[in-house]
């Protein structure tokens, strides 16, 4: 595996991604090989939104492996304007082994990647979420044994987290369906990149805003119609959103096996609880995974 950094899994190839799932699988079933695997290694986790599984999957998982992680937060706002990032960047270079940076723009990681010296994690943009699909699609592999050819559905809003998520399928050549109401669909470049990925590994990539696409998938996806940070009210936002609920009749309806959510659910509205806690339903199973993964893309990246 040679990679620099993790921006984005736009910029993994399928035999790395797959690596870092069976590195993910391996760390989760033999913790006991990985004790000491960084140790000696300080990383700083730095959160410019507020997080539960992102934080303590990091903080956990490094203490796991024998490493340090020093938390920085951003209460006086977004990184650069107490001093610029190129600044915070090469500072932090000169003390921890790697940066993992929860942050509102894509532009501040690549800043961070550009000017420090260590190797910089994205855990999450307003563009990319990797580190979530990556424990999606360590899940998926967990309940298939391959997601070549399955199809995995994405309903509600388009965000970050369904970006990352058509990159990965496309590259591991699983089918895509991604359904959101009109107006909020995802990223035109992000689309533009997945097919060009698709054309390579003969992955289908489906946008659509009609429901009964949805027949024929493997899972459904759902994520949080209002996305953090956003004070709409959910009174606007629910006759538009209501028609794509996930419930048992759309579970039925589109013959799906696993139900997922990358978490914080909003229960009786993108999902009913029924649903959520049903025996279809894998979300805690991706929640284990967030650790796992990162654990695997930090040694990857620091383990050198």
């Amino acid at each position: 595996m040679t990679f620099e950094h993790l921006l984005t899994v736009k910029d993994l190839d399928k035999a790395t991604i797959e690596q870092l799932i069976a590195q993910a699988i391996d760390l989760k079933q033999n913790p006991q090989k990985y004790q000491q695997a960084l140790a000696g290694k300080s990383i700083a986790t730095i959160f410019e939104k507020p997080s539960l599984r992102t934080r303590v999957s990091f903080d956990v998982g490094i203490q796991k492996l024998g490493g340090h992680a020093v938390y920085l937060d951003q209460q006086n706002g977004a990184l650069g304007k107490r001093e610029s990032v190129k600044d915070f960047a090469m500072n932090l270079s000169c003390w921890v082994d790697g940066i993992v940076a929860r942050v509102f723009s894509q532009k501040t990681l690549e800043e961070l990647a550009e000017y420090g010296s260590v190797p910089v994690i994205n855990s999450l943009s307003d563009l990319y979420h990797p580190c979530q699909a990556l424990a999606d699609f360590q899940a998926l592999t967990e309940q298939f044994g391959s997601v070549e050819g399955k199809t995995l559905a994405y309903v509600g809003d388009g965000n970050n987290v369904t970006h990352s998520l058509m990159l990965t399928a496309a590259i591991l050549g699983c089918n895509m369906v991604v359904v959101t109401p009109p107006g909020h669909s995802v990223d035109g470049q992000v689309v533009v990149d997945t097919q060009e990925l698709c054309a390579k590994s003969g992955a289908k990539l489906v946008i659509s805003n009609d429901i009964n696409d949805l027949k024929g998938v493997d899972a459904i996806y759902a994520d949080t119609w209002i996305s953090m940070g956003d004070e709409t009210p959910f009174e606007v936002i629910a006759e538009k959103f209501m028609p794509y609920q996930v419930n048992k009749q759309l579970m039925a309806m589109s013959g799906a096996q696993y139900f997922m959510h990358c978490q914080p659910a909003h229960r009786e509205q993108e999902v009913t609880s029924d649903v959520l806690d049903g025996k279809q339903s894998i979300i805690m199973q991706q929640a284990e995974n967030r650790m796992h993964a990162q654990n695997a893309v930090m040694l990857a990246l620091l383990q050198k």
